[in-house]
Order: structure tokens, then sequence, then C-alpha cells
């Protein structure tokens, strides 16, 4: 890869089932010059996402093929034509899967990082970033999350999952469960994350193992998963219990309608409330989130949870990585420097 030129994830088919490697290409092209009003951005970081993988089934809202790949992305500003943006200045935008970009202040997202003291770069991807601001969101907005109440989170050991748990245990929960679909996984959230139990959703019905790490019930739940750990969830949780529905990952190679909950009017008979958690709905809260854990961040009471690809070439290994769960915590691609 040379100085002068650019190069660019393209998805080149549409995925059957679980994504290949062979449904994507790098293109390269020179690296443009910024227009007036636009800068010249140079990536550092890329985030790889479960949502990629609706978006590559095409339809109004989805992926082109052909075409560079939409990405959260953290980069440092090389050219401007842009008054807001100055050489030097870094970045997080939406223009990611790219090795350079050109960007807007204000335009998609774009907007110039505060550059916190004392934090690695990796955390406005992570616990800073999309998956720690919808964690954020599902917990003080959503699910309105109090002091003493018990907590419920599938797919813990991913990057939504992790920020869910710090952010819990900050916010004051009394008790931390979580689902992961490993061993492995679950040591890494008792043992290094703090989750006060977990479990091995291979193990048995996920609603049995729920019941037993939480014989008095829950308060909330963030799902991340849907199917199966949705329905085990309503069985367990309290009257007046709170669902942030965030994702639904056990969809996502699939059926994009999953049946509905068996026990679906245990919402009603409980007086459960469950609304959807999207992250665009909440980028005001961004300084918000960043106040309240920065200061954790500088005096390493929580962490940045990543999993770190080296080299824009393994940017589709990351993600066909994420999807299969390779990671813990958030999954993230470094560039080459």
């Amino acid at each position: 890869m040379t100085a002068n030129t650019a190069h660019a994830v393209h998805q080149t088919a549409r995925p059957t089932g679980f994504p290949t490697a062979a449904e994507f290409t790098i293109a390269s092209f020179p690296v443009p010059e910024p227009g007036p009003g636009t800068a010249l951005v140079e990536n550092l970081l890329l985030s790889v996402d479960p949502y990629h993988r609706g978006l590559m089934d095409g339809g109004k809202d989805g992926f082109a093929l052909n075409t560079p790949l939409e990405g959260r992305s953290v980069g440092r500003v090389i050219a401007s034509r842009d008054p807001g943006l100055a050489e030097g200045d870094l970045v997080f935008h939406r223009e990611g899967w790219r090795t350079h970009a050109l960007v807007t202040l204000g335009t998609a997202g774009t907007r110039k990082l505060r550059g916190h003291d004392g934090v690695p770069l990796e955390a406005y991807l992570s616990i800073l970033g999309g998956t720690g601001l919808t964690a954020y969101a599902a917990l003080t907005r959503t699910a309105a999350l109090r002091e003493g109440e018990d907590l419920f989170v599938s797919a813990a050991a991913g990057g939504v999952g992790t920020a869910t748990g710090r952010i819990a245990r900050l916010l004051g929960a009394r008790r931390i469960i979580g689902s992961a679909g490993s061993a492995a996984k679950v040591r890494h959230l008792t043992g290094n994350l703090g989750f006060d139990a977990a479990f091995d959703y291979h193990d048995g019905p996920v609603g049995e193992q729920l019941a037993a790490a939480a014989p008095d019930g829950i308060d909330v739940y963030v799902d991340n998963v849907g199917g199966g750990h949705l329905e085990g969830a309503i069985d367990v949780l309290r009257e007046y219990g709170r669902i942030a529905w965030v994702g639904a990952i056990s969809t996502y190679n699939g059926d994009r309608s999953p049946a509905a909950p068996r026990n679906l009017f245990e919402i009603v008979h409980k007086s459960l409330r469950l609304e959807g958690v999207l992250v665009r709905n909440h980028t005001n809260l961004q300084e918000e989130l960043e106040d309240f854990l920065v200061p954790h961040l500088r005096s390493g009471l929580i962490d940045t949870d990543t999993t770190v690809v080296q080299g824009f070439d393994r940017t589709v290994d990351a993600f066909l990585g994420m999807l299969r769960g390779d990671n813990l915590g958030k999954m993230l691609v470094r560039l080459d420097s």
C-alpha cells in the first residue's frame, strides 16, 4: 500500500446465510483531494459491527454492490478545506472500511473528538463510541435502570454486552447476569468483567439457566440476541420489568422475522415494558456519556474491552470473526501506520 493510493472494501455479491470472504474485495484508487467544505481524513481505526450484516442484503437502506462500505471510524485530518476542521484533528465519522475518506463536520455523524488525556484511541469506537452509547441509552433512558436492581444481558461478552455490564455496575446495579456462547467467555464475564453470574446458552434452555442464576427474578433485560433469549427473559422478569431490545443476533444470517416468543402475553400479565433501542436516536447523550465514563477510564476502573485486528487488509476477516463470536468486547481494525 503506497502513500498516494487509497483502499476500500467493496461488497461484490449478496450473502446467502453466513457471509464469506469471496463476497468482498479491496479496491484501490488515488487518495482524494478535499473540495470546498470537506476535509481529507486518514483512518486509524475501523469498527466492524453486527448491523453491517443486515445492510449487506441490500434493499432500500442497504449497501450497494461494488462501492465502498460504510462503517464507524476514527481518523486524523491530513488536509482540510472545512473551516471547522484543521490538519491534525482527530475525528469520528461513518466513512469507514476504507483507508481515506472525505468528511464534513456535522454531516453524517462527523464530529471532532474531544481528545481526553489518558484515554486510548480504541475507547472512541468502543465504550465511548456507538457500542457504549447504545448501552448507556438502553440503561439510562430505555430501561431506566435504578440502583439496586438486577440486570440480565445477552451476548454479554460482545461490544454492547461488555459496555452494558460496565455501565450498569457504575449505575449501581445489584446483580448482573450475562449469557455468552462458550465456557471461556463465561469465565471472562465472571472473572474479568465483574458479572455476578453467567452461563453458556448452549448448555440448556435460556429461561431455565437464567432462573437458576436469578432465582428471585430480574428487573431489566438488555437484549442483543432475540429468539429464545427474549422468551427466557420474559419468564424471569419481575412485575413491571423493562426490556431494552438492542439487536437480534440470532437472526442475522437467516430469517429476519423471528417468531414471537410463545410467552408474549406475559408482557401484559406482568405489566412489562419492551422498547427498541436505536443509537442514532440518542446521539445527544454523547457528551453526557463521556463525562460519566472518562474519569473511570483514566483511573483504570473500567477498560475499553476491545479485540483489535491489525491491518486494513484484514477488515473482512475481522468482520467475519465478529459474526462467529471470536471477539471479546468490541471488534476493531487498526490500520497499518
